[in-house]
């Protein structure tokens, strides 16, 4: 039998506010599943949505944050640890950058904050296990993402020498995650070591294949980078675990291509956008994703440059709903079937016993 993907859900992080109907979980859920949403997607840093802490010791408060949004009309996909995640591995050029990500009393201090970001992650592992979900999405973070391009040339063995070490921090982190029967599904991005499907091998490699280190699936950042993003499908589709469906267009110029020239993201050769005003060609992943059985949640993650953010939740929904695929469960010519036999095949094939 093959498998109907669900959906659609929304990636909260974009929505949360410091007003209503967005600074509050049956709030914010009520507003989702008005938009016409059936899942949502809780991003465990935002305290006015949900307590990861509480979540991670009390699977009676995961109980009653799953009755809330049960209440409101939606269901949760998974829970995201985006900005955890980037702060288990940062290289010491984005210290600054990066520091507001963590909790107040570990700023300025990476061993400190990089020891809570695990912290954090693990804490996400027990939770996952309390709400009894399969699967988990997160950012890698980076060590060697300031090499990516560099001249003079890399010193040999520093890319192999930064996967070993990211690959050192997450395995333990897997280890908690398979202890709840979950996988982590790592947004493929660029800012992180592992930013396609070349970089995600080396770190697979380097986890030792753990059955825990999956894929989130988002097409746009393969946009951007000019990556055959449905050939992707054919390749990794046993290792996705989660989907964002999200929009990009890039359209090089004479003045700027993949590197966008420091341009705002108006500006951009490659931005993202809505669902529909962009480049991604969704029907085509769509259909590969049912050919290889994706039964997970379809999940908007809402960026644009140009349109308003309550257009494109309401404009998402049923751009989801219309490309999901109920699969079939015959054979489209099935009603021409001569019901044949093996003895009828071998006369078919003029083989005599």
């Amino acid at each position: 039998m093959m498998k109907t993907m669900k959906g659609p859900g929304i990636f909260l992080t974009q929505f949360a506010g410091d007003s209503a109907p967005f600074n509050d979980l049956k709030l914010i859920a009520g507003w989702a599943a008005g938009h016409g949403y059936k899942g949502v997607q809780i991003p465990t840093w935002d305290a006015r949505l949900f307590d990861l802490a509480k979540a991670a010791e009390s699977k009676t408060y995961c109980d009653e944050v799953a009755g809330i949004c049960r209440d409101a009309g939606v269901e949760i996909t998974d829970l995201s640890t985006h900005l955890q995640g980037q702060l288990v591995a940062v290289h010491p050029a984005f210290d600054e950058a990066f520091d507001g990500f963590a909790a107040p009393e570990v700023r300025g201090n990476p061993k400190a904050r990089q020891e809570w970001a695990v912290g954090q992650l693990k804490m996400a592992a027990k939770a996952s296990g309390h709400f009894g979900f399969s699967s988990h999405v997160t950012f890698p973070g980076a060590l060697a993402w300031p090499f990516l391009y560099p001249w003079p040339q890399r010193p040999a063995g520093l890319i192999d020498t930064a996967f070993e070490e990211l690959a050192r921090r997450w395995v333990p982190i897997l280890n908690a995650f398979d202890e709840v029967g979950c996988d982590v599904g790592y947004e493929i991005h660029p800012g992180e070591d592992v930013f396609d499907g070349a970089t995600f091998e080396m770190f697979l490699e380097a986890c030792d294949d753990h059955p825990r280190c999956q894929i989130n699936y988002d097409p746009s950042h393969f946009v951007l980078q000019m990556l055959d993003y449905v050939d992707f499908i054919d390749i990794y589709h046993e290792r996705i675990c989660a989907f964002h469906v999200k929009d990009a267009e890039f359209n090089p110029t004479g003045r700027q291509g993949v590197y966008s020239g420091y341009q705002p993201w108006l500006k951009r050769a490659g931005r993202f956008r809505s669902l529909g005003d962009g480049q991604v060609d969704f029907a085509a992943i769509f259909s590969k994703l049912a050919e290889y059985d994706y039964d997970s949640w379809a999940v908007l993650e809402w960026e644009c440059a140009i349109k308003d953010a309550e257009q494109g939740a309401a404009e998402g929904a049923p751009f989801i709903a219309n490309h999901i695929i109920t699969v079939t469960e015959k054979a489209f010519d099935d009603f021409a079937s001569g019901g044949t036999d093996e003895a009828a095949n071998k006369r078919m094939l003029g083989i005599s016993d």
